[in-house]
C-alpha cells in the first residue's frame, strides 16, 4: 500500500490548528500545511516513515512560526564595535523610541504650523534647536535634514555647486562604507572635483592657487575612518575659511560621523564638531545623525541661513527628505544634549562608549558559569582583556579596553566546531554576534547592558549544536 495516500488531507489539518491560524492567518497556515505535507511525501518516496500526526502538526506550527518571524530582528552585539554598520549602529535613546512611537501612531504637525493654522516646513522641528546647541541660537545658522550624510553631501554639492568645481585635498578623498567614495558622490552632483596636494602633504597655497573662474567652494572632509601619519602637512579650517572667503567663496565641511559633545571631556578620544567647524568660519557643516550623534538614520546640514534656502530649494531635496518618525526621533535625541551633565546615563550610545571597565568586569564575572554549563566540557571558557572599537568610521585606531568571554574547544578540530558555535549562537532566540579569533570564539560584553543580562543568560541553555 503506498503511504502517501494515508496522509491526512489540507482541510482536515487545518481544522486541528485554529489557534495557528488565527496566530498567522489562513493563507500562511495553508501553505505551511502544504509544505510540510509535501515534505513528508517526499520522505516516503526515499523510504521514511510515515509522520505521526502530533509529528507533523508540530513541524507545521515551527514551520509557521518560523514564516512569520520578522527579517529584522533584534540580535545581541557583542562584536566588540559599538556602532555596527550591520547592526543598525546606534541605539536610540528611550525618549527618542517614545517620540517615534507617538508619531507612528497619531496625526501630528509635521508641516502644519500650530500657531497660524497655515503649512509649515519640516525641518523646523528641528532647525532652530540645532542652532541653539551648535550656534548658541544664533538667528543667522539653519539646518534640513535628509536621509543621511552621503545624502547632505550630494544635495549641498549639487545645490552649490552644480556645473562648477569643487577644491578638495587629494588626502581627504575618503571612500566610506559600500564602496561609495567622494569623488563618485561628486559626480553624481555634477560638480568637477578638483584635487590639489598629495595623499600625504597639502597646503594653504594649494587652496589659494587652485581658485578660478569656476570654482564653487572649498571643501574639507573629516577623514574620519582612516589615519594618515609619518610625513604629513593639512590646512585647519580656520585658514581654509580665510581663503574662501577671501575669494567670496562659501567653504563646506563634511564631518563624516559628527558628535555635538566634547568626546575628551568624557574620557574618550577627541573627535571634531559642527560647533567647532562652524566657529572655525565654515559656511556649511554636514554629519550623520545615527552615528556619534546617537540618534536615527539621517543626513543633518547645518550653515549660513541664506545657503540652507538654497539647498533647501534644490529639487533633489525632496527626493532625500526623512519622514516624521526620523525627525521624531531626532528632535528627542537632540533635547537630551541640552542636559549634557545626564547625557552618559540617557544617551546608549555615549552610556557603551564611557562604560567603565570594572562594570565589564563583573558582567563577565556574572555570565561566566552560565556560558560554561551549556557547553559543557566541549569548550573551556575564560574572561581575557579585549579591545572594542567605537566603529561606523569614527576614530579609527582608537580602541577602548574592554572584556570578552571567550571559548576554546576541546576538539581535535577547533575550526569546524568554532563555526557551528558560532552558528548556534547566532540561531538563538535572540540571536547573539559575537566573531572568531585566535582559534577561539568572542564575546566582547561592552554592549551587553545589566537590563538585558537575564535575558542573554537565560536563552544560553538553548545553545544547539
Amino acid at each position: 500500500m503506498n503511504d502517501k495516500k494515508h496522509l491526512p488531507a489540507v482541510d482536515r489539518i487545518l481544522q486541528q490548528i485554529p489557534e495557528l491560524i488565527e496566530t498567522h492567518g489562513r493563507q500562511l497556515v495553508t501553505g505551511c500545511v502544504r509544505a510540510e505535507l509535501a515534505a513528508a511525501r517526499e520522505g516516503i518516496k526515499h523510504g521514511l516513515p510515515l509522520p505521526e500526526e502530533n509529528t507533523l502538526l508540530a513541524a507545521i506550527r515551527r514551520r509557521a512560526v518560523e514564516a512569520d518571524r520578522a527579517n529584522l530582528r533584534p540580535v545581541f552585539n557583542l562584536t566588540g564595535t559599538v556602532l555596527h554598520t550591520n547592526l543598525g549602529r546606534a541605539q536610540l535613546a528611550e525618549e527618542a523610541i517614545a517620540a517615534m512611537v507617538e508619531a507612528a501612531r497619531s496625526p501630528c504637525a509635521l508641516e502644519y504650523d500650530l500657531a497660524s493654522g497655515g503649512r509649515g516646513d519640516r525641518d523646523d522641528l528641528v532647525s532652530g534647536l540645532l542652532a541653539e546647541l551648535i550656534a548658541n541660537g544664533s538667528p543667522d545658522i539653519a539646518a534640513t535634514i535628509v536621509n543621511n550624510n552621503a545624502a547632505a553631501v550630494l544635495l549641498t554639492l549639487n545645490a552649490l555647486a552644480q556645473g562648477k568645481e569643487a577644491v578638495v585635498s587629494r588626502g581627504e578623498l575618503v571612500e566610506i562604507g559600500g564602496a561609495f567614495r567622494i569623488p563618485d558622490v561628486m559626480r553624481r552632483a555634477q560638480v568637477k572635483l578638483h584635487e590639489i596636494g598629495t595623499t600625504n602633504r597639502t597646503h594653504e597655497k594649494d587652496y589659494a592657487e587652485a581658485i578660478g573662474p569656476k570654482t564653487a567652494l572649498l571643501m574639507k572632509i573629516h577623514t574620519s575612518n582612516y589615519v594618515v601619519s609619518g610625513f604629513t602637512a593639512t590646512v585647519d579650517e580656520q585658514k581654509v575659511a580665510k581663503i574662501a572667503h577671501a575669494a567670496n567663496l562659501p567653504f563646506v565641511v563634511d564631518l563624516g560621523s559628527g558628535t555635538l559633545c566634547d568626546f575628551a571631556a568624557h574620557g574618550l578620544p577627541a573627535e571634531p564638531t559642527p560647533q567647532q567647524a562652524l566657529a572655525a568660519g565654515a559656511d556649511i557643516v554636514t554629519f550623520s545623525g545615527d552615528k556619534l550623534l546617537g540618534g536615527p538614520q539621517a543626513g543633518l546640514i547645518v550653515g549660513r541661513k541664506d545657503l540652507i534656502a538654497k539647498i533647501k530649494k534644490n529639487p533633489l531635496k525632496r527626493a532625500l527628505r526623512v519622514g516624521k518618525t526620523t525627525l521624531a526621533a531626532l528632535e528627542a535625541t537632540l533635547r537630551l544634549y541640552r542636559d549634557p551633565d545626564r547625557l552618559t546615563q540617557r544617551l546608549p550610545t555615549l552610556r557603551l562608549l564611557t562604560r567603565p571597565l570594572g562594570e565589564i568586569n563583573a558582567l563577565a564575572e556574572r555570565c561566566l558559569p552560565a556560558a560554561q554549563a551549556a557547553l559543557g566540557d566541549r569548550a573551556t571558557i575564560s574572561i581575557a582583556p579585549c579591545s572594542s572599537q567605537i566603529g561606523s568610521g569614527a576614530l579609527p585606531v582608537e580602541r577602548l579596553p574592554s572584556a570578552a568571554l571567550v571559548f576554546r574547544p576541546n576538539a581535535k578540530k577547533p575550526g569546524k566546531f568554532l563555526l557551528a558555535l558560532e552558528i548556534a549562537f547566532r540561531g538563538l532566540p535572540t540571536p547573539v554576534i559575537g566573531y572568531i579569533r585566535d582559534d577561539a570564539y568572542h564575546l566582547d560584553l561592552r554592549c551587553l547592558e545589566t537590563k538585558d543580562e537575564a535575558r542573554f543568560v537565560a536563552q544560553l541553555q538553548q545553545l544547539k549544536f
